[in-house]
C-alpha cells in the first residue's frame, strides 16, 4: 500500500507523541526527529516501510514508549502518572497492552471437518511451530500490538513480545465458563489446585520480565445470565449440608441477623435455627432474599480473589494479577470483593462502542485500571456464516476497520484504561469450532492471509494510542 495522507499522518502523531513525552524525562524531541527526517529517504515510500520506522525510533523493545518514564523494576505493573493510568514495563517506560487473543498454531478444530483448517494451512506454508512463531511475532510488531492474549502458543513466549497467561484456577476446580457451572470457593479442594497451579505455572516464570501478568480465569458466571437464571446464592445453598460453602453461606447469614427471629421475619420464614438451613436446598425467587443474595455474592467473590492471589503470591511475587475476565459487568458486590487481590480488572464487551459508562462506574468503585480483554468485529464479505459467536455481524472489512478505530479511541479516552485485546488472530471454521462459533473474528483468514483494511486502519490506531491516553484526561474534564 502507498503512502497516502494517512500514512503522513503518523509521522505528524508521533512528532505530537515526542512533544507530548518529553516532560516525562530530560529526552530532547528535535534530535528524535532529525533522527525521523534523515532516516526517511532510506525507506522505501510505502506503509509498512514507515510503520517500521515509526515503531523503532518510538518505541522499547518490550512496545514501552521511549523516555516516558515510571518506576523501573524490572516487570510490568501499574501507576497513575499525573491523572492517567499506565503500565509501566521493566525498563520503566510507559506501557499499553495492545494485545491479540488466541494467537495458537493449532487454531481452532472443527468436529464437522475433524481436523483445524487453519493448523493445516500454517503446517503447508511454516512446517513448524516455531517458524511459525517468529513470522508471527514480526507481523504482530508490523501491526503496531505489543502482547500476546489469553489462549495462545507457548511457542511465542520466547519471541521477545511481553505475554499473559490465563491460569483457569476454578477451570481446574471444576467451574465452566460454557456451561456457567460453580464450584465451592471454600472448600480445601479449591486452595489445594489453586496453590498447584500457581506452583506448576507461576513458580517457573517468576523472574520472566517479558510475562505482563496473570489472568485467573475467563468468564466465570457471578450472577444470573444467558447460563443460569440462579444468583451464586442459590447455588450454594444447594450443596450438601457438610460443604465449606453451604457453612459459609450460614455462617454469613448469622453474623448479619445475630438471631434465626430476625431472619424468618425478614424472610417470611420459619426455620428453628440457622442449622436448619443446612438441610435446606432451594429458596423462593423472592425479592425478600436478593438483599442476602447479593450480600453473600461478596463474600464469594473476596474468597475466590484471595485464594487466588495468596497461591499465585507464594510462588510469584512480581508479576500482576489482572483479574478473571468479566464477561460483562458484575455486580457491584463481585467488584468489592476483588479489591486487594488484583492489579487491573479486566472484561470482555462485544459492543459496537466500549460500555464507558460501566467502565467508569467500575473505576470509581474499586480505584482499580481497567483492560477490555476481548473486543472483536466481524463481516459478511468475509465468506464465513457468522450465525455463532459475540456480536452482530457487519457488512464489510471496511466496516471492521472503522469500528476498530472509534472502538479504540473511545476506549483510550478513558483515563483509566491500561489496555485493549482482540478476539482473535485467525477466523474461525466455516464448519464450526467446538462450540460452534463460525465467524470472521480473525485479524487473519484461515489461510492465515492478513484481512488488509482491517490490519492497516488496526496499525495505524496502535501507533497513535498512546498519544489519545496521554490526553483522555484533558478530553474528559473539558474545560
Amino acid at each position: 500500500m502507498k503512502p497516502g495522507k494517512h500514512a503522513y499522518l503518523i509521522i505528524l502523531f508521533v512528532i505530537f507523541l515526542l512533544l507530548l513525552f518529553s516532560s516525562y524525562s530530560s529526552f530532547t524531541c528535535f534530535q528524535s526527529l532529525r533522527g525521523i527526517e534523515s532516516q526517511l529517504d532510506e525507506y522505501d515510500k510505502d506503509f509498512k516501510s514507515l510503520a517500521s520506522l515509526i515503531s523503532g525510533l518510538y518505541y522499547d523493545d518490550y512496545g514501552g514508549v521511549l523516555h516516558a518514564k515510571g518506576r523501573a523494576t524490572g516487570f510490568f505493573h501499574v501507576e497513575k502518572i499525573g491523572d492517567v493510568w499506565w503500565i509501566i514495563n521493566p525498563e520503566g517506560n510507559v506501557f499499553l497492552s495492545k494485545g491479540v487473543n488466541a494467537i495458537n498454531f493449532q487454531g481452532d478444530y472443527s468436529p464437522a471437518l475433524g481436523y483445524s483448517p487453519y493448523n493445516r494451512a500454517l503446517l503447508r506454508k511454516y512446517g513448524n511451530s516455531e517458524t511459525w512463531a517468529r513470522a508471527t511475532v514480526t507481523r504482530l510488531r508490523e501491526y503496531g500490538f505489543n502482547t500476546i492474549g489469553a489462549w495462545s502458543s507457548e511457542e511465542l513466549f520466547t519471541q521477545g513480545m511481553p505475554y499473559t497467561i490465563i491460569l483457569n484456577v476454578a477451570a481446574r476446580a471444576g467451574a465452566e465458563w460454557v456451561s456457567g457451572r460453580v464450584t465451592d470457593f471454600f472448600s480445601e479442594d479449591f486452595e489445594r489446585i489453586a496453590n498447584e497451579v500457581a506452583e506448576e505455572i507461576c513458580a517457573t516464570r517468576r523472574d520472566d520480565p517479558y510475562l505482563l501478568g496473570y489472568f485467573t480465569d475467563n468468564e466465570l458466571r457471578w450472577s444470573p445470565d444467558w447460563r443460569s437464571s440462579k444468583h451464586l446464592f442459590d447455588d450454594y445453598i444447594a450443596l450438601e449440608k457438610d460443604a465449606p460453602g453451604k457453612r459459609a453461606l450460614v455462617q454469613y447469614l448469622e453474623s448479619k441477623y445475630g438471631s434465626i427471629r430476625e431472619l424468618n421475619a425478614k424472610w417470611g420464614m420459619n426455620f428453628n435455627s440457622f442449622e436448619d438451613i443446612l438441610d435446606t436446598y432451594t429458596l423462593p425467587p423472592s425479592s425478600l432474599i436478593d438483599p442476602d443474595r447479593l450480600g453473600f455474592l461478596e463474600v464469594v467473590s473476596r474468597r475466590y480473589f484471595q485464594v487466588c492471589h495468596d497461591a499465585i503470591r507464594r510462588h510469584d511475587p512480581n508479576h500482576m494479577i489482572l483479574g478473571c475476565r468479566f464477561a460483562f459487568r458484575p455486580p457491584d458486590e463481585v467488584l468489592k470483593g476483588c479489591i486487594g487481590y488484583i492489579d487491573v480488572i479486566s472484561m470482555n464487551n462485544y459492543g459496537l462502542e466500549p460500555p464507558v459508562e460501566d467502565l467508569r462506574e467500575m473505576h470509581n468503585l474499586t480505584g482499580l485500571p481497567i483492560m477490555i480483554t476481548e473486543f472483536s468485529f466481524k463481516a459478511m464479505d468475509s465468506g464465513l456464516p457468522n450465525t455463532r459467536g459475540a456480536g452482530s455481524p457487519l457488512a464489510t472489512q471496511k466496516d471492521r476497520a472503522e469500528r476498530f478505530e472509534k472502538y479504540v479511541s473511545k476506549l483510550l479516552s478513558e483515563p483509566y484504561i491500561v489496555g485493549y485485546h482482540w478476539f482473535q488472530y485467525a477466523d474461525q471454521p466455516a464448519q464450526g469450532r467446538f462450540d460452534g462459533e463460525n465467524s470472521n473474528f480473525g485479524l487473519v483468514n484461515i489461510e492465515d492471509e492478513p484481512w488488509t483494511i482491517l490490519v492497516t486502519r488496526a496499525t495505524v490506531v496502535n501507533l497513535k494510542a498512546e498519544l489519545i491516553h496521554a490526553r483522555s484526561v484533558e478530553k474528559s474534564n473539558p474545560p
